[in-house]
């Protein structure tokens, strides 16, 4: 295999899409895209702009609930994509994006109460983690904020999980990937680790 040299403008290879719930300053509710999101046993480390609405909620009120869609609802995601809370609008997001705080009315979504935080699910999502964050920090450059959300209650639709289990089946779940600014969906299975606790092929 030859490979070239490049330099792409991102690096997004292929991550799941979360929808972030977080409180603004005036008590209302803040709901936005991102794709930089990833798991370390129960915490969720969640990488944001700084600037931005999101970033300040997560500095200075930490319960975030972290709401996963499906594939189907990539165009409600898209429809929050130009939005933000903040106001004014911060310089380097002026030419592309304008203020909203009625997201979850821009995107056509549900809001749902939480159980051990304040802010709000989003009930179309079927995997929804409610958490609070216990550090944040910015990232080497300066551009993010890294913040650690230790994950306190997960929501899963029934149709996600194995029945009479705590298990995500991930034959139901399919997460939305955001694939270098494009939406998609998983393909078929291909095999499974040796770690599952969901197996299938049992005499492979």
């Amino acid at each position: 295999m030859t490979h070239l040299t490049i330099e792409p403008s991102i690096l997004y290879v292929g991550t799941p899409v979360a929808l972030l719930t977080t409180l603004n300053e005036d008590g209302t509710v803040n709901l936005a895209p991102m794709s930089s999101a990833w798991a370390l046993g129960s915490v969720v480390v969640l990488g944001v702009g700084v600037g931005g609405q999101t970033a300040e909620n997560l500095l200075t009120r930490p319960e975030v609930v972290i709401n996963y869609p499906s594939p189907e609802l990539w165009q409600a995601v898209e429809r929050l994509a130009p939005l933000t809370a903040a106001d004014p609008v911060p310089p380097h997001k002026q030419a592309r994006f304008h203020h909203d705080r009625a997201k979850f009315e821009a995107a056509g979504l549900t809001p749902t109460p939480s159980e051990l935080v304040t802010p709000p699910r989003v009930a179309e999502c079927p995997l929804q983690f409610e958490a609070s964050v216990t550090q944040a920090d910015l990232d080497a450059k300066g551009n993010f904020v890294l913040a650690q959300a230790e994950v306190l209650r997960v929501h899963a639709a029934p149709h996600v999980v194995v029945p009479g289990t705590s298990h995500v089946d991930p034959a139901a779940w399919s997460p939305l990937i955001y694939n270098f600014r494009h939406y998609y969906g998983l393909g078929a299975e291909l095999g499974e680790s040796f770690r599952t606790e969901t197996p299938r092929n049992k005499g492979v």
